[in-house]
This record gives C-alpha cells, sequence and structure tokens, in this order.
C-alpha cells in the first residue's frame, strides 16, 4: 500500500477504532451469554467471529500508526482468520438441518477449509518488506476468492431458512453481505490496479461498525427462536452454478493476468482475446442443456441422500399440466414434465382412442411422427397394465429376461433414440404410454426413477382422463341441445301437419267453394313459410333468424281467434286497449296460440274459452282461460313446464315448456291458476313497448 496522506490516516484511525470498538463490545456480550448458554455451537462461532472481527478492526489502528510491514501482515492474516470463523458460522448454520447430507457439509468445510489455507500461505510467504510481485498477485486472487464465497455461503443461507427464520436471518444476512460486497470491491480494485486502494482501505473500518446494529438485531431476535434452515436441492444446484462460475472467472482472470504480464507488447490484446472467448464459453456452458443436466446430475448424486426434491418436482409438474394459458397442448406438456424429470430431450405420447380401441400417437416433442397403432390388448400394452413398470428399452436390450418374456413390437424397436416408456394408467384401467428419448446425460435408472416416473404417469393418466371425459361431455350436451332443439321443431311440424290434414279432411265437402279454396292456398303458403324457418332453424342453431321487435297483441290474438273460428266452443277475446310488447311476432303468436289450442281440447263444447289483454303493473297482461277439466296441483308443480311431459296421448309435452322458456327470455313470466274440473286460467306477462303519438317537446306559452 502506498504512502497515505494524513487526512487518511486519521480516517483510518477513526474507522478501525470504530468497528474495533463496536465489536470487541458485542463480543464480550456474546462471550458472557455464552458461558449459561454451553453446547450453543452457532452461539459460540458468532462470538468467535465477531470477537475475531474487533481484533481485526484493532490491528487496523496499528496499521495506521506504524506504517510498516509487520502490523500488516497480521492484520491481512487476521482478515483471513476473520473469513474463517464466519465460514464457521455459516457453515453450522446450513448444518443444522437435519436432512442435510453430511456429503454436502463436507464438501463445502473442505472448501471453506482450502480458501483459508490458501490464503494464510501466502501471506507466510510474502511476509517481509518486499515479497516477489508473483506472490502478491496470487495472494490478491485469494483475498478475492474468500469473499466471492463468503457471499455464496450467505446466499445459500438465506435462500432456504424456513419462513420462521428468515425473519431472524434477514437483519445479519443484510450486515454481512454488505461487507462482503464491500470486501468483493474492494479486493476487485485491487486484483485490477495491483494496489491496495488507501481510501477503501481507510473507509473500511466504517462500513464493518456501521452494519453492526443489525447483527445486534438479529441477536435479539434470536433469544427465543433458533435458527431453521433446510437447503433444497434446487438452491444446491444454484449455489453450485454460481461457485463453479465465479472460480472459473477467478481462473480466468488470472490466466489473464500471466498472459499479459509475459506476452510483451502482445499482452494486452491477448488478454483482451483471452476473456471474450472465456466469456463466450461460459455462456455456452450456462445456457448448455446437457451440462445442466449434467451438473444435477453430479449434484444429486454427491450431495443429497435422495436425487429429487419431491416437492419441487411435483409442484413443477402439477404447474406444467394445469397451465391454462400454455402455448403448447396438453400432450406435449405431460411428454415435457416426464421427460423433464429425467433430462430427456424429446418424447411422445399414445393414447387410447376409445375403450377397448387402438392406442396412437396423439402427441410428440422433438420426435418424427410415427403412424404406428399398438393394440390395447397387445404384448406391450398387456404388459404395462399388469405390471405398471417403468420399461428400460437399454435394460431389455441387455436383459430380457427380466421383462416375463416381453416381445417389443417393431415400430416401437426403430423408434430413434426410444429410451423408456413411461405406462398412464389410472386406478381402474391404462389409458396411454409415453416413449421418452436417451437422456442429455448418463442416468441411473434405479427405483427412485422408476417411482417418480409410474406415480408422475399415473397423475398425468387422470389429467388426461378427465379431459377426454370432458370432452365427451361436451359432446353428449351439443346432442343434447340439437336433439332438444329438434324436439322443438318436430312439435311445431306436428302442429304443421295437423293443421293441413284437417284443410285436406275438409277440401272434400268444400272442394267447389271459391272462399275455402283462398284459405286453403293461404294456409299452404303459410305453413311452407313456417316449414323453411324451422329448417333454418334446425341448420344455424336454436336461435331463431328472424330478430326481435315490436308486436302488437291486440293484431296477434285477433289471428288467433280468426284461425280458431270453425272451433267449438268459440273463442271470447277481449282487448282492453292497444298494446305493444317486444319479441319476435311469430313466436308469440305460437306460444298465446298454444294455450289456447291447450284450452279448446281441454274444454267441452258447451264450455268457454276466453283470451284477454290488458296492462296490469306496467305490463302487458294476456290471459287464457277455460271452464274445462283443469291440472291438478300435483302436475302444475312437478310436470307442466317439463320436457316431454304432457296429459294428451298424441301430445309431445314440447309446447308448454318452449313457451315458458321463451317468455322468460324476453323478461316475462307464466302464472297457472286450475282446479280440477274447473278450469285453467293462464296469465301471460309481458314487457310493454310504450307507443306515443304526441311529442315530449312542448312550446313555452309566451305571457
Amino acid at each position: 500500500m502506498d504512502p497515505a496522506s494524513p487526512t487518511i490516516i486519521l480516517i483510518t484511525l477513526w474507522s478501525h477504532g470504530l468497528a474495533a470498538l463496536c465489536y470487541l463490545a458485542l463480543a464480550i456480550h456474546l462471550l458472557n451469554r455464552q458461558r449459561s448458554a454451553s453446547g450453543d455451537r452457532v452461539g459460540g462461532a458468532l462470538a468467535a467471529a465477531v470477537a475475531v472481527t474487533g481484533v481485526w478492526g484493532l490491528a487496523g489502528l496499528f496499521v495506521a500508526l506504524a506504517d510498516a510491514a509487520l502490523p500488516r501482515d497480521i492484520q491481512w492474516a487476521l482478515d483471513v482468520i476473520r473469513y474463517a470463523a464466519w465460514y464457521v458460522f455459516l457453515l453450522l448454520l446450513l448444518g443444522s438441518a437435519p436432512e442435510r447430507a453430511r456429503v454436502s457439509m463436507g464438501w463445502l468445510v473442505a472448501t471453506a477449509a482450502i480458501i483459508v489455507l490458501c490464503g494464510l500461505v501466502f501471506i507466510g510467504l510474502a511476509a517481509g518488506a518486499q515479497p516477489p510481485p508473483q506472490l502478491v498477485r496470487a495472494g490478491q486472487f485469494a483475498f478475492l476468492a474468500q469473499a466471492i464465497f463468503a457471499l455464496v455461503l450467505l446466499e445459500q443461507l438465506f435462500r432456504n431458512a424456513t419462513a420462521d427464520s428468515r425473519w431472524n436471518l434477514k437483519p445479519i444476512g443484510i450486515a454481512l453481505g454488505a461487507t462482503f460486497a464491500f470486501d468483493v470491491y474492494f479486493h476487485s480494485n485491487t486484483v485490477l490496479f495491483n494496489q491496495v486502494d488507501a481510501e477503501a482501505f481507510a473507509v473500511r473500518g466504517f462500513a464493518y461498525a456501521l452494519v453492526a446494529p443489525l447483527i445486534v438485531l438479529s441477536i435479539v431476535r434470536t433469544r427465543a427462536r433458533r435458527f431453521k434452515v433446510a437447503l433444497s436441492q434446487n438452491a444446491a444446484f444454484r449455489t453450485t452454478t454460481l461457485l463453479a462460475a465465479g472460480l472459473y472467472l477467478l481462473a480466468v482472470s488470472a490466466a489473464g493476468y500471466y498472459v499479459r504480464y509475459w506476452s510483451g507488447s502482445w499482452g494486452g490484446a491477448l488478454q483482451l482475446g483471452l476473456l471474450f472467448a472465456a466469456l463466450v464459453l461460459l455462456l455456452l456452458l450456462v445456457f448448455s442443456g446437457t451440462t445442466r443436466a449434467k451438473l444435477r446430475v453430479i449434484v444429486g448424486k454427491n450431495f443429497f441422500r435422495y436425487r429429487y426434491d419431491y416437492r419441487e418436482e411435483w409442484l413443477k409438474f402439477t404447474k406444467a399440466l394445469s397451465a391454462a394459458d400454455a402455448a403448447q397442448p396438453v400432450g406435449q406438456r405431460v411428454i415435457r414434465g416426464l421427460a423433464d424429470m429425467v433430462e430427456s430431450p424429446a418424447g411422445a405420447l399414445w393414447l387410447r382412442e376409445s375403450p377397448g380401441g387402438k392406442l396412437t400417437q396423439r402427441a410428440r416433442w422433438n420426435l418424427p411422427e410415427c403412424a404406428a397403432t399398438e393394440d390395447a390388448t397387445g404384448a406391450l400394452a398387456g404388459f404395462l397394465a399388469d405390471s405398471g413398470w417403468v420399461l428400460n428399452l437399454e435394460e431389455y436390450r441387455h436383459l430380457p429376461g427380466r421383462y416375463q418374456g416381453l416381445t417389443l413390437p417393431s415400430w416401437l424397436a426403430k423408434l430413434p433414440n426410444a429410451w423408456l416408456v413411461v405406462p398412464l394408467a389410472t386406478a381402474t384401467e391404462m389409458i396411454g404410454f409415453v416413449v421418452l428419448a436417451t437422456a442429455r446425460t448418463r442416468i441411473d435408472v434405479n427405483w427412485e426413477v422408476n417411482d417418480l416416473l409410474r406415480t408422475a404417469g399415473s397423475q398425468a393418466a387422470s389429467y388426461l382422463a378427465q379431459m377426454q371425459a370432458t370432452e365427451a361431455l361436451l359432446e353428449a350436451r351439443k346432442f343434447e341441445s340439437f336433439n332438444r332443439m329438434s324436439a322443438f321443431v318436430v312439435h311445431d311440424l306436428k302442429n304443421i301437419v295437423t293443421q293441413l290434414s284437417l284443410m285436406v279432411k275438409n277440401a272434400e265437402r268444400h272442394a267447389d267453394n271459391v272462399e275455402f279454396q283462398r284459405d286453403m292456398l293461404l294456409t299452404v303458403r303459410h305453413s311452407v313459410e313456417r316449414m323453411k324457418q324451422l329448417m333454418m332453424q334446425l341448420r344455424e342453431g336454436a336461435t331463431p333468424v328472424d330478430g326481435s321487435c315490436g308486436v302488437d297483441l291486440g293484431a296477434v290474438v285477433g289471428r288467433i281467434q280468426a284461425a280458431k273460428s270453425a272451433h267449438a266452443p268459440a273463442l271470447e277475446v277481449t282487448v282492453q286497449e292497444p298494446l305493444v310488447t317486444r319479441g319476435q311476432e311469430e313466436r308469440i303468436e305460437r306460444v298465446i296460440g298454444h294455450l289456447v289450442q291447450n284450452a279448446l281440447d281441454a274444454t267441452p263444447p258447451d264450455g268457454r274459452v276466453w283470451v284477454n289483454v290488458g296492462r296490469v303493473d306496467g305490463m302487458a297482461r294476456v290471459e287464457v282461460g277455460d271452464t274445462g277439466r283443469g291440472m291438478s296441483a300435483e302436475f302444475i308443480r312437478e310436470r307442466l313446464f317439463k320436457p316431454f311431459q304432457t296429459t294428451k296421448q298424441a301430445g309431445m309435452g314440447i309446447g308448454a315448456y318452449e313457451s315458458y322458456q321463451y317468455i322468460r327470455e324476453l323478461g316475462g313470466n307464466i302464472e297457472v291458476d286450475s282446479t280440477e274440473q274447473m278450469g285453467t286460467r293462464f296469465r301471460v306477462s309481458l314487457p310493454l313497448i310504450e307507443m306515443r303519438r304526441g311529442s315530449d317537446l312542448k312550446q313555452m306559452e309566451l305571457p
């Protein structure tokens, strides 16, 4: 470090003195607490780390006062020891989770120990006034590596802390993260410029003193709680990736430095080219699926007792299946969900077309289309259904005897890179299977892989079976809707046929009557038009093609009276005032005509049938009454407005249901009042359209 100005020396004295005071006072407090809490290794490690940090700050005072090599070497050694103490504290927190694998802890401890030993070795070798430049350079990289590894441990700790412990860890995590980040900046600056920044060194103590209250806050929070940390495989994978990338960049930086040092005038260009090539290679490795797959396998084998984090796998697979806005069809989502579990890059799905039908390829991902089908009762389907095994084709080729004499179909043997066949079976039947291609890296298909794939296949089968049942239900509902509409049309055709039959019957007696012939032509024309409308309704859907408009109820009732003039008893019509409602005139006429016809059918010739049109409570009211045989209260409640319910021998039970549904669509209502052997009254309420002849605008009268 170059000679500093008096101002920088004064700042260094205050900075490191304040840090020493804060951390030594905190260390004394923690050591007193440890006397009453023997056996608390985490608390002891924290007290030791805080104490060493305080001693490190005290050594900084001597560096500022003496400005000699020996105090500097002592402080650098204390810097390494301080990091070693914080490593122990963080590793003990990570190791407090009971489900953590010992191999993982051993690997982390070994890495931390190597970094600390390298730092101490460099300090020991560089002790003296004029150490070799190469050794100083190596020591700079070692200090930078220890700060980076500390951040890695802290990130791993905070990411995997439980929700209860994260509240305790947050203050000390922020404090340590800030100081470690400052050290990364400090040592990176030293590596880049090959000298210690005196200003950064001066304020380094202030940085540590500033975060000391956060450490105190964490200590207060954890008096009644213990840290609980659980390391997930996903976090271990990310941490390993981050650590590997950091070590890679350190190695590249060291190589770049020595290339520049030994290459003379070409050193700068070669260093830049080397760094660019190294960054490109790092990007290729980071985004390589094969590299990620191999790294996951290494982490799973060496860091954990079990290969899979079942919670993460299940959440990921469930999310993939239920993604409603996913661009891929559900079949491809099933393939990818299963393939991701074993790092497979491709697959195909075979599903059963119908109960007892053949299995055909319904979806594929990165595999060629295969037109081959598999019999649902064949050898392959039967083996998968009976055993429930995941068929490993590599194992089958070497040890076919394990598969109970199974003979593979020729299309499966020719499928490129076919590796695993995962059955898709529900609790009662097998609906298909998924063929996965060979994995990106070597994976041992053991009992854990088989169980995971078999269970995931069962979940996927349930999901696919539900989708198939939903599609079948939608088709059934479409047919039901079409059948209901067809029933309405057949009912109207029946009325038209009845009208035409009556006309043909009367034609024999009135063939020479000119008026009858004119009425007959009008009736035939009206029937033809009506049948055309029914055909259009069948072709275009249940909604009639004509739109709503104003309907004069008086005119409608008048036409019905004229059409029923030949019936007995005669229809009595009373229109209190002209009323207009909205709707389709032909359908409203059919509703009222249906009620009138039912009243005529239920009334003897000496009875009465009437229609009254008037205004009640702001609605148009059409009352159709008779003195016929009436209906029981049970029939009105249980059967009257239900489809296919009727009291007529030749009836279909559609007219009342259709009438009720249409009136409700218009915003109206139908009320029934009936007594057996006394008669029935239907009251149809319809929304009014007010028709005015004058204007609402009136001229102002002059005085």
